[in-house]
């Protein structure tokens, strides 16, 4: 087996080098997200051909996770991390030139899907080969928080970067990253890899199964989730999503079938399902899947409120978001330095805790008449809570299993996490519009300045594709209709209010989600990784439920 312990003359070179990889992986999504409509504009497409292209990346990303997981461990991890990210600078370059959004598609969509599906299992792998085991809890917080801190930081670049330059800029700067961390690839360490060969039955049924999931809940915002709207496809008379869900479900239990099999026979099975047995793992993963469903969901939610009720600029809002980025990094980083040996159950529940602190701080202070001020609290709280989550998670997860299956765990660990996004944003988005719809149909009932006629059109609207606007753009479209001044101002009053009705129930919804996640620390150890108790470590691993 490699050394696994890093001097501490290269660590800080490792940990820095892996850290701007996930960086990167998360930041283009975080900044494409506020720069759709001059994206659109200037590849000569649509918000809706932009918004294929997001959804596109995270499909490749998510559906080809275990297989790249697998790959890293084939392959070596740090070749399979040299591998991914020139496939990755290749998409970025080409979706910096993109003249259309065929190369954009190309480019982002799929190379740079590809690469972040090789790139973000062999950083949790190389970690584990480069630190060691009391060092871990430190370097996986490093890393959690650069990729978070991307999702904080990327409406700030992003709408600084639209604004003043160009959006191609923000790709451009990510090959210049990449290129400085290929430089570094040789100081990294790494273990030596599994002779095997891919099992190719099993990566095509992982990508089937995980791709129809994630493509599912995705699309779960337009097609709704069982009952399909007026114009939308339907199946049988269901939605395709619940089709598309159940259909990706099946071919994932054939999957388990298929590597039960691999393993009878003696084989080398895409991903070795026994480890999920493994009660400190699956509480890990439970755990990231739980982080990541809460996170996006509020990161669906709060942009909607500074940059639609509010109506900031993509730059005013990534500001006010960017408090969450430092919180996040001081915890994330300065938990581990302070506690070396912390508690890791303990850590993670005070962690979860302030997210949900952060969540009702904001419920509780969304009204009409609110300022973009209300965030400054919850986003402290929220970053903090994510940064404690940071900390420890990542070594919880990896120190579960020998280093020779920590490529495997990443892939596990980064699905994990990708289906926790995915949800998260469908599940408090359909919520969201939900609310919308049923909260602006109630004010225009109970309001009798509004003619029948009007009603009924309004009511037609809101349940074949309702949309979460700003008075501004709402007051432009009425203007261009011949609705009474009267009418009009109902209709503004009814979707001013039926926002904010909406806002906290997305929230109350959240918080929900956020208590959920408490029931799933019971797993987690109460030793930090590397200072276990030999002949206690098992025993003071709880059941994998709410106690302990």
């Amino acid at each position: 087996m490699a050394d696994t312990t890093t001097a501490d003359g290269n660590s800080g070179v490792v940990l820095a080098a892996l850290a701007a990889s996930q960086f990167v992986m998360t930041l283009d999504s975080s900044v494409m997200n506020v720069s759709i409509a001059t994206v659109a504009q200037d590849v000569g497409s649509t918000v809706t051909g932009v918004q294929t292209a997001i959804t596109l990346y995270t499909l490749v990303m998510a559906s080809m996770m275990i297989t790249g997981g697998k790959l890293g461990a084939i392959l070596g991890r740090r070749r399979a991390l040299g591998i991914g990210l020139v496939v990755y600078a290749s998409g970025s370059l080409t979706t910096a030139f993109a003249p259309n959004l065929g190369v954009l598609l190309f480019g982002w969509s799929l190379l740079e899907g590809l690469g972040a599906a090789l790139i973000m299992p062999a950083i949790v792998a190389l970690v584990a080969a480069n630190f060691p085991p009391e060092r871990r809890t430190g370097a996986y917080g490093t890393i959690a928080a650069a990729g978070a801190a991307a999702v904080a930081v990327g409406p700030l670049i992003g709408g600084a970067v639209t604004t003043y330059l160009s959006w191609r800029y923000v790709f451009v700067g990510e090959v210049v990253i990449v290129l400085g961390v290929l430089a570094l690839l040789r100081r990294i360490k790494d273990q030596p890899p599994t002779p095997a060969e891919l099992d190719v039955v099993g990566a095509a049924l992982s990508a089937l199964g995980l791709g129809l999931v994630v493509f599912g809940v995705l699309r779960s915002g337009d097609w709704n989730w069982v009952v399909p709207g007026p114009n939308d496809p339907s199946v049988l008379g269901v939605s395709p999503v619940i089709w598309l869900i159940s259909g990706g479900l099946l071919v994932l239990w054939l999957l388990f079938r298929w590597e039960e099999r691999v393993v009878a026979r003696g084989g080398e099975p895409l991903v070795r399902f026994a480890m999920l047995q493994n009660r400190r793992l699956t509480a890990g993963l439970s755990i990231f899947f739980a982080q990541f469903l809460v996170q996006a969901g509020v990161f669906f939610a709060i942009p909607l409120f500074l940059s639609v009720v509010l109506e900031l600029s993509a730059l005013e809002t990534g500001t006010r978001i960017f408090p969450l980025s430092v919180s996040l990094l001081v915890c994330a980083i300065g938990i581990p330095k302070v506690a070396p040996r912390a508690n890791p159950r303990l850590v993670v529940r005070i962690g979860v805790l302030l997210m949900l602190a952060g969540i009702l701080v904001m419920l509780a202070g969304l009204d009409p008449a609110a300022n973009a001020g209300i965030v400054a609290v919850p986003m402290l709280l929220l970053g903090a809570g994510l940064g404690a989550l940071a900390s420890q998670v990542g070594g919880v997860t990896v120190s579960a299993v020998p280093d020779s299956e920590s490529a495997e765990v990443g892939g596990l660990q980064n699905t994990a996490t990708n289906l926790g996004a995915s949800l998260g944003t469908a599940l408090i988005g359909s919520i969201l519009l939900a609310t919308l719809a049923g909260s602006a149909t109630a004010a225009l009932q109970e309001n009798p300045d509004v003619p029948p006629e009007v009603l009924a059109a309004a009511e037609i609207q809101l349940a074949d594709d309702v949309q979460f606007v700003s008075q501004t753009q709402l007051r432009e479209a009425l203007e261009r209709t011949d609705l009474d001044p009267a009418s009009q101002q109902a209709i503004l009053d009814a979707n001013e209010e039926a926002r904010i009705d909406a806002l906290r129930t997305a929230f109350a919804a959240a918080a929900v989600l956020t208590i959920g996640a408490l029931f799933l620390t019971g797993g987690l150890p109460v030793h930090a990784p590397g200072s276990e108790p030999r002949d206690e470590d098992e025993r003071t691993d709880a059941p994998a439920g709410a106690g302990g």
